[in-house]
């Protein structure tokens, strides 16, 4: 196996021993999850009391659940938390009661469109219980009378986060954020998480990182809407964020622009995704979505987008029991990170530099940069690279404009860049901070 086989195969397995995992916006789900995480990188786990302001919030109730059923009369469990826990509505208040189907049927819901399959559901904010099935096993269930048990507590807890924080050469920090709130759905969010726990430890073990990094696994909406309560005095250090969700299904990327639409990390993203051999899109920013639209907020205004494959609701297995292991695809988690690793190369990179010898083109040639041979497409892509960076290298175009400008990817303009530095033709600006 290829180191690139290897990491795929690694985050699946992260993914399969998280997947079984109830998880919710709070709860004990949460921490053993993180609990997990944190043994493949120095998580710094964060609890919030319940009742806590977080703007226009309030930090909920902690929610857990530890059995749930419907139980026919003859004592057969018809509908099992113990067998999937996406057959109870997330947040549900506890239940213990008899009653007829008639009764029950407000509190059961199904995916009549796709009979075998279990929805994902969630009450998060309005007080009520309920069951998810296939319409298959509504379908199934005689008339008479059921007992109905969520064994759960709703009670004065925590929220529960993740953070880990990489420290750079400068203070000014990139942000890759995940939500981990989600129960058994094996896309959306555990790829996104597992992604973000490799490409963590990918760049702790470089030296020399320009930038800090910080990585957050929180809960959805109320997790970063906490978060910004709790840092507004240091959000100001974010230069560049991208929101990662659903890197595990999907042939094509999506990246979804943050609400500057023009931040560097817009470019960076789209020109990383153009030089892939994958098809992809780039969207405009919306306020729907996943935490982008917290940190995007008018009152934050982050530089912050969303990469994902196919996008939250538009593929059909989308909060159901069919986002399963099977659904996730060693390879493409695998790909998912390399495309992270690029950005942050391109981010790392994006330097101003200035031409030591700008009238009229150097002699490539004698200093061994002109290649020897006619019809070498690769040493002419080289050579085109570096009369794009020597031609517009007069400290104001970053190498990100010069790659855009020319066409060509970001890796060889900053090829060139070292080459033409190593033979004194370029010096870098060095007040890019």
């Amino acid at each position: 196996m290829t180191d690139r086989d290897h990491a795929g195969a690694d985050m699946h397995a992260l993914i399969a021993g998280l997947f079984p995992i109830c998880r919710s916006i709070t709860g004990n789900g949460v921490r053993r999850t993180l609990d997990i995480l944190g043994q493949h990188v120095p998580l710094e786990v964060h609890e919030v009391p319940s009742g806590t302001p977080v703007f226009d919030w309030i930090v909920p109730r902690e929610w857990n659940v530890r059995d749930a059923y419907i139980q026919s009369a003859d004592g057969r469990r018809v509908v099992d938390f113990r067998q999937s826990n996406l057959h109870v509505v997330n947040y549900s208040l506890p239940v213990r009661a008899r009653m007829s189907l008639a009764a029950l049927r407000p509190h059961l819901f199904t995916r009549p469109d796709w009979p075998e399959v279990v929805p994902y559901r969630t009450s998060y904010y309005k007080e009520t219980w309920g069951f998810c099935l296939s319409q298959r096993q509504l379908e199934n269930l005689a008339e008479g009378e059921y007992e109905v048990v969520i064994d759960s507590s709703l009670e004065p807890g925590a929220l529960t986060y993740g953070e880990y924080h990489l420290p750079g050469e400068i203070d000014d920090e990139v942000l890759f954020t995940c939500h981990i709130c989600h129960p058994s759905l094996a896309n959306d969010n555990l790829s996104a998480v597992a992604v973000a726990v490799w490409l963590a430890r990918t760049l702790a073990a470089r030296p020399g990182r320009r930038y800090s990094y910080r990585f957050l696994f929180i809960p959805g909406t109320i997790g970063s809407i906490t978060w910004l309560a709790r840092n507004e005095g240091s959000v100001a250090r974010i230069k560049h964020g991208v929101v990662l969700a659903g890197l595990g299904a999907g042939e094509a990327f999506t990246y979804k622009k943050s609400r500057r639409g023009d931040a560097e990390i817009d470019r960076v993203v789209s020109h990383t995704l153009s030089h892939a051999s994958r098809p992809f899109s780039v969207a405009d920013f919306s306020p729907y979505g996943y935490d982008e639209r917290q940190f995007c907020s008018p009152g934050f205004n982050l530089p912050v987008g969303c990469l994902m494959r196919t996008p939250n609701g538009q593929y059909r297995e989308y909060h159901t029991s069919a986002d399963d292991l099977q659904f996730v695809a060693p390879a493409l988690l695998a790909e998912s990170l390399e495309t992270c690793v690029r950005i942050v190369d391109v981010l790392e990179r994006n330097g101003r530099y200035v031409n030591t010898s700008p009238k009229c083109e150097p002699q490539l040639g004698r200093r061994g940069l002109y290649r020897s041979l006619g019809g070498e497409m690769d040493a002419a892509s080289r050579e085109l690279a570096m009369l794009w960076v020597l031609n517009l290298s007069d400290g104001g175009p970053a190498l990100l404009d010069i790659a855009e400008r020319s066409g060509l990817p970001f890796s060889a303009i900053a090829a060139a860049a070292d080459d033409l530095t190593s033979h004194g033709l370029l010096k870098p600006v060095t007040d890019l901070t």
